[in-house]
């Protein structure tokens, strides 16, 4: 258990109208008790769970701001402990200037997701509704918001749960089995194993399945643009931006650098990046570009390649959608309001999607996003089945399978009862990594780094 009280600025980093400092610890009332003083002579120390006090934030006899006390008893808050939260005006002078009186009363400095990090240790979250948390905040679009929520409030550990549960209770009917070896397992008995350790290992990969979608709708999908010089990627890298992001121009090989943006369609997140125009040319640093552009091509979830619609296609416009074929990819066929000669079975017949914009006056965007859409299946998932959100998840339920699958060859080929437990006791170890039940301080410690001051 966690001894010392510890505090922090809970709010952002920027000027706001309000600015929170949060105490959490068994001194947290006595601490926020020497420099919150309640205009209605109510004593901080003796407030209930759930109470609010008005008052103001005090050095000796200097009244420094006015302020709200809101209390929190434990186990019955975030973090489990005895928590205050001081709302103040939200400058960043005077937040900090709060935070260093909390500090002298004898607080000591949150760490990075401390507060998270105790809420956790104290049994109020799992590691993974922890890293939820995170989650949330990060949060770009709607369906991300959602998911998150969603774990946050336990729809993976529901999942896991079930899962823990069944090898729970085939482990103990093995460790029977195993100790009564006298009792011969006929053959129905086999047979029901088997069928448990294929249920386990079904639910397994289906939770794994959850994996890449719920990666791509946290994260965003990974798109490059890409084109042969002019033909206005750089436009519609603004229009999807919402402002002047890549410079727009006449003269061919003006883009060098890949300008990168995270942007929303609809509900969709792409981060999308502009590139130089691929084409053959004898200028080293367009040169470097284009090597650029087609290094990203092999790492983008998604290609969206832009065509002039108004001409034939070209040399570039061929060696582009040969190299297009069997990828993620939709043509964007520009300029469709000035003509339309490139032939749109052609494109077809490289597999790529088409939808036709004029980049200079292209409004809505439905095409592109359900062209989207239909490039990852819907991009859709149920939040409340449970979703894998992050990489360290994803090995771990990796890891349960391998060991589940181990346990259905031991069982398939007539090994000991003991080697099928012993492979089950590792599915089910890889499961409470997950859940933080006995992840390693290592592991915990990696998680909760990667939170901000405040949370």
């Amino acid at each position: 258990m966690v001894n010392k009280t510890i505090a922090a600025i809970a709010t952002a980093q920027a000027p706001a109208g309000v600015g929170i400092i949060r105490i959490s610890g068994a001194e947290a009332k006595a601490i926020a008790s020497k420099v919150f003083v309640s205009r209605l002579d109510k004593n901080i120390l003796n407030a209930a769970g759930y109470s609010m006090l008005y008052g103001n934030i005090c050095s000796g006899e200097v009244v420094l701001d006015d302020a709200v006390a809101l209390v929190f008893t434990a186990p019955k808050s975030y973090t489990g402990e005895d928590v205050v939260e001081l709302s103040c005006h939200g400058g960043m002078y005077n937040l900090q200037r709060v935070l260093h009186l909390v500090l002298e009363a004898g607080a000591s400095l949150a760490e990075a997701g401390e507060f998270t990090k105790r809420a956790f240790l104290n049994g109020k979250l799992a590691l993974n509704q922890a890293e939820a948390v995170m989650d949330l905040i990060s949060a770009q679009n709607e369906q991300a918001l959602r998911l998150a929520n969603a774990s946050r409030e336990g729809a993976l550990n529901l999942k896991l749960n079930k899962i823990k549960a069944a090898l729970l209770d085939l482990t103990a009917k093995l460790a029977v089995w195993a100790d009564y070896p006298e009792d011969d397992i006929d053959e129905l008995e086999n047979e029901r194993l088997l069928e448990a350790l294929q249920l386990q290992r079904e639910e397994l990969l289906a939770l794994l399945a959850t994996y890449k979608t719920g990666k791509l709708i946290a994260q965003g999908i990974g798109a490059v643009i890409l084109g042969k010089p002019n033909v206005g990627k750089s436009t519609l890298m603004n229009l999807l931006s919402g402002c002047a992001r890549s410079i727009v121009t006449d003269i061919p090989g003006t883009t060098r650098d890949i300008v990168e943006e995270a942007v929303n369609l609809g509900d969709i997140t792409l981060r999308i990046a502009d590139t130089a125009g691929i084409r053959e040319t004898d200028d080293p640093v367009e040169s470097l570009g284009v090597e650029l552009a087609l290094k990203k091509l092999e790492s983008a979830d998604l290609v969206l390649a832009v065509f002039d619609n108004s001409q034939p296609l070209g040399k570039e416009d061929f060696e582009l959608l040969k190299k297009l074929k069997g990828k993620n990819a939709i043509a964007i066929l520009n300029k469709s309001d000035v003509s339309q000669i490139v032939s749109r079975e052609t494109i077809w017949e490289y597999g790529l999607k088409t939808v036709e914009i004029s980049a200079l006056s292209w409004d809505p965007l439905e095409a592109l996003q359900a062209a989207v859409r239909d490039c990852f299946n819907g991009l859709q998932l149920n939040p409340s089945a449970g979703v894998l959100a992050n990489e360290r998840q994803y090995e771990a339920v990796g890891s349960a399978l391998a060991a589940v699958e181990e346990a259905l060859a031991a069982a398939e080929c007539g090994f000991t009862l003991d080697a099928i437990t012993v492979s089950l006791e590792g599915t089910l170890a890889a499961l409470y990594e997950l859940t933080g039940e006995r992840a390693s301080e290592q592991i915990v410690n990696q998680i909760f780094e990667k939170f901000c001051v405040g949370k």
